[in-house]
């Protein structure tokens, strides 16, 4: 009769930081996403894990496997706060090492996120797995995880380029008038101011017509050159 593997979860402690650092650098290298996981740096990786275990709301849960360190639960508590009264656990982060999968350290880390949640006042539990870590996507669905709102992200590099163009983009584009029409517009307007002077009929008739005609050009050329509403941006 197959043995039951010792199953165990447990707040993490400074003597379990190397073996999660190790695991944080296992999934790195299992979804292939680089960055957007966490650092290759050990020592950073070390330093970070250990300010979520002393921040407030922050939590590291440990998983073992027959005593070894085989899986991490990385949380926070949110809220409430100033425009909502709730307050959620935020799952960072749930990943069990490969040879470790299908005993049960899974659930008991979800059994011990619960947990915390509960003894937080927490009335919702969210976790945002990256996308491509299908399995844990997987998980979390059999589970009973909805989907919810989407979130859009930028890096900062790129946020701070894009907003200090669009300003300058948007005045540029409605105050604008291409060399060229102008240069027409004030052509038009000399041979106006000469015509008026022979044509037939009150010299000041004639003027106010052109007058009117070119201001309308004017406003047309302005009027082409705005952006359309369909291209106003959102903050």
């Amino acid at each position: 009769m197959p043995v039951r593997p010792c199953i165990t979860t447990r707040p993490a402690a400074s003597s379990d930081l190397d073996g999660l650092v190790a695991l944080c650098l296992d999934a790195r290298a299992e979804l292939h996403v680089g960055a957007q996981l966490c650092t290759d740096d050990p020592q950073r990786l070390r330093d970070q894990l250990v300010m979520l275990m002393t921040a407030s709301g922050g939590t590291v849960v440990t998983g073992t496997v027959d005593d070894e360190v085989a899986g991490l639960l990385l949380a926070h508590i949110v809220g409430p706060g100033p425009f909502s009264d709730v307050v959620a656990l935020n799952l960072e982060a749930l990943y069990v090492r490969t040879v470790a999968r299908r005993r049960g350290l899974g659930h008991a880390l979800l059994v011990a996120a619960a947990r915390l949640a509960e003894e937080a006042g927490a009335t919702e539990v969210y976790a945002s797995p990256l996308p491509g870590a299908r399995g844990m996507h997987r998980f979390l669905a059999r589970i009973g995880f909805a989907p919810a709102a989407a979130h859009r992200v930028m890096t900062t590099t790129a946020l701070q380029r894009r907003l200090s163009q669009e300003p300058a983009a948007v005045t540029g584009a409605i105050r604008r008038v291409p060399g060229r029409r102008l240069e027409d517009l004030i052509a038009r307007r000399r041979q106006a101011r000469a015509v008026g002077g022979t044509a037939a009929g009150s010299p000041a008739d004639a003027a106010g017509q052109v007058r009117t005609s070119i201001s309308m050009q004017v406003s047309r050329a302005v009027q082409t050159r705005r952006p359309s509403s369909s291209t106003t941006t959102t903050s």
